[in-house]
């Protein structure tokens, strides 16, 4: 039978395969998580009643708007309720960028970018991360040009924990001012930086947060777009309606109310960091400098059998050899997570 051939940039496209089958029961240091679930005030909320009537209709955003833009510190207006960061990106694609446009995307970098952008039909710029990944600010000055539609940047990014400063973003921002530039910040907890603030001022400028990482929310799949209210009313109008869902958005307004809670998995998190560096300088394994919850190490040859060594122990990490030949990248669970880990792979270290 004769088959229905897709778009010739959906042919080109290699596919996204993440490895989530088989987590259940083990330690999960692969997927930047919160490593010990959500707020209590989270798992309240869903369990409170809903009733079949509140399962029956459309969800409502207007309460949990409200409450999650006092928590950021925005309008309502400023910001989209996304099905987690990855719709986010695709809404943001879709609203500016046509087919053989130009986007800039770093390498390493979060998949998703150049997933929608070549969905899109983009043209698609590669900034590479030289070998000891500090963000190559310089580099993506000199590949933006008025041909540039749109830049994306993960900030910390992923899987290198680099980031850049306020005044590096400032100047892509100065430099790409006929772009739309977007700044994902699904690991802003544990850096303290952050481009929120002047989504106002920088008309080009949107930014995003997930649910997903300090809040410990990953499998409700909830985001937020953010700019100024003239591009969020564009992005409203490229954005399905109901692409949230109730349970997601009641849950969201469940966590930001309970703000101690995300103070202290932060404080844990920086604190299993930091014992995580000092571990692998004991064990004389170099690592990139990280300023995200996670810490990307260079195990060179080694890679590959570090990962199913510590997975025949139940501890999951993640292999990144396929775009940072040699690394594999721990997330920073807490500190009795991270000395179980470190106690494992010493002993595959050492067991040579």
């Amino acid at each position: 039978m004769k088959t229905l051939k897709p778009r010739l940039a959906v042919q080109k496209m290699a596919p996204y395969s993440p490895p989530t089958g088989g987590r259940a029961g083990k330690m999960r240091l692969d997927f930047n998580e919160n490593t010990v679930g959500c707020s209590p005030r989270v798992i309240e909320a869903l369990t409170r009643g809903i009733g079949a009537e509140g399962l029956a209709v459309y969800p409502e955003y207007g309460e949990a708007k409200t409450a999650i833009a006092r928590y950021f510190q925005v309008s309502p207006d400023q910001f989209v309720f996304t099905n987690g960061t990855d719709e986010a990106i695709q809404v943001f694609i879709n609203t500016y960028v046509d087919d053989g446009q130009e986007v800039i995307v770093l390498k390493p970098a979060y998949a998703m970018y150049r997933f929608y952008a070549e969905v899109a039909g983009a043209k698609i710029t590669e900034i590479a991360y030289p070998p000891e990944m500090d963000f190559p600010l310089d580099d993506i000055l000199r590949a933006t040009t008025k041909e540039t539609r749109a830049i994306l940047i993960a900030n910390p990014n992923n899987p290198t924990g680099t980031a850049v400063s306020l005044d590096g973003i400032a100047q892509i921002l100065r430099k790409a001012r006929h772009a739309a530039v977007l700044i994902d910040e699904a690991y802003y907890e544990f850096s303290g930086i952050t481009a929120l603030p002047e989504i106002a001022p920088q008309p080009n400028l949107f930014v995003c947060r997930t649910f997903s990482k300090v809040f410990g929310m990953a499998a409700m799949r909830l985001g937020c777009l953010f700019s100024n209210e003239t591009n969020v009313r564009y992005l409203h109008k490229a954005q399905s309606p109901y692409s949230v869902n109730m349970l997601a958005v009641r849950a969201a307004q469940a966590a930001v109310e309970d703000v101690d809670y995300v103070r202290n998995y932060v404080v844990e998190a920086l604190a299993a960091r930091e014992l995580l560096c000092l571990g692998l300088e004991k064990l004389g394994i170099a690592y990139v400098p990280s300023s995200a919850n996670f810490v990307l190490g260079r195990f060179g040859a080694r890679a590959l059998e570090v990962r199913d060594a510590l997975r025949a122990q139940g501890i999951l990490v993640r292999d990144r050899s396929y775009e940072a030949p040699g690394c594999v990248r721990i997330t920073v669970g807490t500190r009795e997570q991270t000395r179980q880990m470190l106690a494992a792979l010493e002993e595959i270290w050492n067991n040579e």
